[in-house]
């Protein structure tokens, strides 16, 4: 399968974003805001330093690349990431609030709602095209997704809110193709750190004083944000921002589990079956993916 190597990278992003509880959860007596302010500040510091010591020449070629564009376009470049970097400030804080002060399920349940927003996004916007398959694998999971907004609709309201800021991220960047990727990622979360730095003056708590803050906050930054964002950016180059809002169905799928088995929240039948109804919905929107490999024989002699 020639796209193998961007499914393994849009895997396991979203893989590992699906334990992302295992290190905000001991985080939860910290301001959401704070958590914030420190995460994308030294993810900042830490692209910077490795843009500028290691990848120099990158950034070089990407700046002549940009001065080299037409003048629509750049204004076009100049939306996308601009706007990126805006999506994924909003995400990143909604996520953390809603993790840390409403219920791990909430942010489980705001990445099944993302990929049918992903989805329904890249049909209107971008006009990718899915067979009836893939159209009956996102009916699977809307489906799903009412049912359990019955069961909390307060968690599908704040749901809504990380699942669209992420989906417009993703659409975004599937537009914004042509730059080194980790430049991208770069100017991105320096842009999103520049954002937050406004509000840190009023909005920030005293400065944590635990070495256990910093730790995690170092775990989170290099392992929960600048590998798998880079990893979502390069998976793009290769698969359609429908496939990759699908796949990351993974995500609330491991942090679903990981809410019931590790953080023993309470979980219904009807819960546990609209899962189950969701990981179905995955393997069949890429079921064409899957099993190519295994069609495409040579014939019989």
């Amino acid at each position: 399968m020639k796209n193998t190597k961007y499914y393994l990278a849009a895997i396991s992003a979203y893989t590992t974003w699906g334990f992302f509880a295992l290190v905000l959860k001991p985080l939860h007596a910290y301001s959401s805001l704070d958590i914030l302010f420190y995460r994308v500040f030294g993810c900042a510091l830490l692209t910077l330093l490795i843009t500028l010591l290691f990848r120099r020449q990158k950034l070089k070629e990407t700046v002549h690349l940009f001065k080299a564009l037409p003048f629509p376009n750049k204004l076009r470049a100049i939306f996308l990431n601009v706007g990126g970097s805006i999506f994924l400030t909003a995400n990143w804080f909604s996520f953390i609030y809603v993790m840390n002060h409403i219920s791990v399920k909430a942010t489980s349940l705001a990445y099944l709602v993302c990929p049918i927003i992903t989805t329904l996004i890249a049909f209107f916007i971008l006009h990718e095209k899915l067979s009836k398959l893939q159209w009956f694998a996102v009916s699977l999971s809307i489906a799903s997704c009412i049912l359990l907004s019955y069961a909390n609709i307060t968690d599908m309201l704040f749901s809504m809110i990380i699942g669209f800021s992420y989906a417009c991220y993703l659409v975004s960047q599937r537009r914004n193709m042509g730059f080194d990727k980790f430049t991208v990622l770069t100017f991105h979360i320096v842009l999103s750190s520049i954002i937050l730095l406004l509000f840190y003056p009023r909005f920030s708590g005293p400065v944590p004083a635990e070495f256990k803050f910093y730790a995690y906050v170092a775990i989170i930054a290099i392992a929960f944000t600048i590998i798998p964002l880079f990893l979502n950016l390069y998976a793009l180059n290769g698969i359609d921002s429908s496939t990759a809002g699908m796949l990351l169905n993974i995500n609330p799928i491991i942090a679903f589990a990981l809410a019931t088995l590790v953080y023993h929240e309470p979980i219904g039948t009807l819960q546990a079956v609209s899962y189950i109804t969701i990981f179905v919905s995955v393997i069949l929107f890429n079921a064409n993916a899957i099993f190519y490999s295994r069609g495409k024989k040579e014939p019989a002699s």
